[in-house]
């Protein structure tokens, strides 16, 4: 295949496959690969307020679960919304505007969004993922149970990640959406009545 019908193929695909995502389960996300992948959202702890010790002892802990499942990956999502190019364009529009009101206006609306950022400034979520690949239906609950069970004892706040949850991640990951708080699964589902 040479390079005009690699990307004309590109260009037929589906948002799905352009994604790797085949479908989303009550409790994981199918690739188009093949992969199931499973989610534990751990929920963070501020470590600027620990010693040195609970720190150290943290660390220790994760390292433990990391030492004895080799099959785990690591994500970090930062799910607030960036106001960077907002601030950039407001500060060229304060440069050029000439009146001191409005420049005294968009000197304000600079200052909102700063205030709205250091809010926001503690929303990353980290997960643990696990890629499941050919496991039997009857040991892939009880393995994943071992898994919650062991984040759990190292002292991590773990939950599995449900159908929705999965969701607002990849809408996070991919258009760094934080603001829905319920996603379709197909264009205009809310717009349709049930019996009708």
């Amino acid at each position: 295949m040479n390079r005009k019908e690699k990307k004309t193929a590109k260009q037929k695909q589906y948002t799905r496959q352009l994604i790797n995502t085949q479908t989303v389960t009550d409790h994981s996300l199918v690739t188009c690969r093949g992969d199931e992948l499973v989610y534990f959202i751990i929920k963070p702890t501020n470590i600027s307020v620990l010693s040195d010790t609970s720190v150290s002892a943290r660390i220790y802990a994760l390292m433990t679960v990391l030492k004895g499942m080799a099959e785990l990956e690591l994500l970090c999502l930062n799910s607030r919304e960036n106001f960077e190019d907002n601030k950039l364009f407001l500060k060229s529009r304060m440069d050029q505007e000439s009146n001191p009101a409005v420049r005294r206006l968009l000197e304000h609306d600079l200052h909102h969004l700063d205030l709205i950022q250091v809010q926001m400034a503690t929303a990353r979520e980290f997960l643990v993922v696990i890629r499941l690949k050919g496991e039997k239906k009857s040991e892939v609950f009880p393995y994943l149970n071992r898994i919650e069970k062991t984040l759990r004892e190292q002292g991590f706040s773990a939950k599995r990640a449900e159908r929705e949850d999965v969701k607002r991640m990849l809408a996070i990951y991919f258009e760094q959406n934080v603001t829905t708080e319920r996603f379709e699964d197909f264009d205009g589902e809310r717009w349709i009545i049930l019996n009708e």
